[in-house]
């Protein structure tokens, strides 16, 4: 894990950058100047680094997949052109987790570390997390990270497809969840999947399963063109396997090619469906086990196979191996 050298610093907007507005705090440029004026009273060796914002600055609720496309179109820049070998992304932080899934697939491949950070207060707030999140990471950056993608927060490196936001209100907003997870780790990247590929924008679901969904509930939803369906089960994986209507939705969306999978509800769950005939009746009309993904590493997942324009099949066998280490230690 060497020591980074030159450092790319993203700023998408966010919290960490926020100023106020005549409604409230928003989205603000110019935070380069901000971060180099802070920089020479900070006491944390730093690589030397340089500065890129993509425009305009977002709140990250206004995350999209082409927010996506354009880091990773950014990052490589950074790298391809301007000799960077690390990459620090500044984030907003109620989509961080699903931005740091997201790249962590994106990115397979990438030999640079990529980490990811933000803060629950806005720089120059009383007692904010902001420089300190920022400085912490890129003083992880100068002691050397491992190539990948990562998040950093509240002084924890964390594994970038592994991680969710389980509080709004605290510093120690992020955890790697407990998960078990379970799959054959892919032997060797192919070049179809790796971060050189162009990707195209998905369209892509995610719906809880709840008592009392109906049928013409999923299906008004699957016929609005869904490329893939992640659904997001009870417990091990089971669903409401006495519902016929329900299950034939399901069979005949995945015959015409929707990706179908399945994560757990559980914050600690994984998807095994041999457990209850109820999940062996959601694995017979073609869902496919997500294991112990979170809901932001498998919708990361299947967007950066989709988005390459791999057929169903193909998508279904690169989605159960493990890619990144989101599926097996």
């Amino acid at each position: 894990m060497p020591a980074a050298q030159k450092l790319l610093v993203l700023y998408t907007g966010g919290t960490i950058g926020m100023q106020m507005s005549a409604a409230g705090l928003a989205p603000a440029s110019g935070f380069e100047a901000r971060l180099r004026a802070q920089q020479t009273q900070q006491s944390e060796q730093v690589p030397t680094w340089m500065f890129r914002e993509l425009l305009p600055p977002i709140d990250s609720a206004n995350m999209s997949q082409n927010n996506w496309l354009a880091m990773v179109a950014a990052i490589r820049l950074g790298i391809e052109q301007d000799g960077c070998d690390s990459v620090l992304v500044l984030h907003g932080t109620d989509t961080l987790a699903y931005s740091a899934a997201a790249l962590s697939f994106l990115l397979l491949g990438l030999p640079v570390p990529v980490v990811l950070t933000g803060s629950m207060q806005p720089a120059g707030a009383e007692n904010s997390d902001a420089w300190r999140n920022l400085f912490g990471a890129m003083q992880a950056l100068h002691d050397g990270v491992q190539a990948g993608v990562h998040l950093y927060f509240d002084g924890a490196l964390m594994h970038g497809a592994r991680v969710s936001k389980l509080r709004s209100d605290a510093f120690d907003a992020f955890q790697v969840m407990p998960r078990l997870r379970h799959g054959e780790r892919l032997a060797e990247l192919p070049e179809h999947i790796d971060f050189r590929q162009q990707r195209q924008p998905v369209n892509l679901l995610s719906l809880p399963l709840i008592p009392g969904l109906r049928a013409s509930h999923l299906r008004a939803l699957l016929n609005s063109g869904v490329q893939g369906l992640l659904l997001e089960c009870y417990g091990s994986g089971t669903g409401p396997s006495d519902n016929a209507e329900l299950l034939d939705v399901l069979r005949e969306a995945h015959e015409r090619g929707v990706v179908l999978a399945a994560i757990s509800q559980c914050p600690q769950g994984h998807v095994e469906f041999g457990v209850y005939a109820a999940g062996s009746q959601l694995a017979s009309v073609g869902l496919i086990s997500a294991g112990g993904m979170t809901r932001e590493a498998a919708l990361g997942k299947l967007f950066a196979l989709l988005g390459t324009g791999l057929d169903q099949g193909e998508t279904e066998r690169l989605f159960a191996l493990d890619l990144c280490g989101e599926r097996a230690e």
